[in-house]
C-alpha cells in the first residue's frame, strides 16, 4: 500500500503537471499477479487494483491502517473490470463477471480473489471506506443494478448509471459505488459539472478505445486544471473539486463516494458562466 497526499483547495492552483498527477492520480493500480493498494488522506479511502493470476491473492491489513485484517474497521464495494473471476468472504465463494459488483461488510477476516483463467484474468477494482456498522455482504450482477438514463445527444453526454451501492439496493455505511457507460458519440461525463462538499468521489476510466484518453478536470469551477487519464487509471476528487471529463471515444468509469450521506442526487451544480 502507498499514500496520496492530496492538497488543499489552495495549494493545487500553483502545481505543474507532474505535481497534480502525483497528488490526485492513480496511474498502475492493474499490476499482474499483484494486490495493489493506495491509501488517502481525503475521507481516508482506500482504492486497488487486484489481478490475481494462477494463485489466489489476499486482501490484508497494514501498518497505514494500523489493523490486524482489512476489513476489521472497513467496508469494501469491487467491480470486475476484466475477466471472470471470484471473491472468497470468509470461506463463501462470489463469482463476478465482467462489471458486476461485490460489496463486503465490515468485520470480514478472510477475502481472497482469484482468476477463472490466468491468461485471461479478472481486475478487481476496489474502494474502501471506514464504517461504523455491519452490512451483509452482497453481490449484484447488472440485471440487478438501479439503471438511470441522463443527458442528451445535442449536448454529447448521454449516458446510462448503473446503482449498486446505495440506500434501497445494497446497504452500506457510507460508501456508495456503481459505473456509468457512456453511449455512441456521446463524449462528455458528469455534465454540466458539480461538486459536493460532503463526499470524496473516485473515478477509475475503463474500456476506452485503443489510445484513447479522457481529459478529466478537477479543481473549483472558477480555477479548473486538468490531467489526461488512460485506461484502467484512477483519479480522486476531494470534495470541493469538480470531477468531470471528456474523451475521444466511447468508455465508462466507475464511481465511488464516501463522506457524509449517501444521497446520489446531493450535488452542488456548477454555473457554467463561471467555469473557467
Amino acid at each position: 500500500m502507498h499514500t496520496i497526499e492530496a492538497p488543499d483547495r489552495c495549494s493545487y492552483r500553483r502545481m505543474t503537471t507532474d505535481e497534480l498527477r502525483k497528488c490526485f492520480v492513480m496511474e498502475n493500480l492493474f499490476q499482474a499477479g499483484v494486490a495493489n493498494l493506495c491509501y488517502t488522506n481525503v475521507d481516508r479511502a482506500v482504492v486497488g487494483g487486484i489481478v490475481p493470476l494462477s494463485n489466489a491473492l489476499e486482501l490484508q491489513g497494514s501498518r497505514e491502517l494500523a489493523c490486524t485484517y482489512f476489513c476489521e474497521r472497513r467496508e469494501v464495494g469491487i467491480i470486475n473490470l476484466g475477466a471472470a473471476g471470484s471473491v472468497i468472504v470468509d470461506g463463501t465463494e462470489h463469482r463476478l463477471s465482467p462489471r458486476e459488483c461485490l460489496y463486503i461488510r465490515r468485520g470480514s477476516r478472510g477475502v481472497l480473489f482469484s482468476s477463472d483463467n490466468a491468461d485471461s484474468p479478472a481486475m478487481f477494482y476496489l474502494v474502501s471506506y471506514p464504517a461504523h456498522a455491519d452490512y451483509p455482504t452482497a453481490k449484484a450482477s447488472l440485471k440487478d443494478a438501479n439503471k438511470v438514463e441522463l443527458g442528451s445527444a445535442a449536448e454529447a453526454n448521454c449516458r446510462t448509471i448503473y446503482q449498486y451501492i446505495r440506500p434501497g439496493f445494497i446497504k452500506s455505511c457510507q460508501l456508495v459505488m456503481g459505473f456509468t457507460e457512456l453511449r455512441q458519440d456521446s463524449v462528455w461525463n458528469s455534465f454540466p459539472p458539480h461538486t459536493h462538499d460532503r463526499r470524496t468521489e473516485v473515478y477509475c476510466y475503463f474500456d476506452l478505445p485503443k489510445n484513447g484518453s479522457v481529459v478529466h478536470f478537477l479543481g473549483e469551477a472558477d480555477e479548473t486544471r486538468h490531467v489526461v487519464l488512460k485506461e484502467k487509471q484512477a483519479v480522486i476528487s476531494p470534495p470541493w473539486s469538480v470531477h468531470c471529463g471528456v474523451g475521444n471515444g466511447e468508455y465508462a468509469f466507475v464511481w465511488a463516494m464516501g463522506g457524509e450521506n449517501q444521497e446520489f442526487d446531493d450535488m452542488d451544480k456548477c454555473d457554467l458562466n463561471k467555469f473557467r
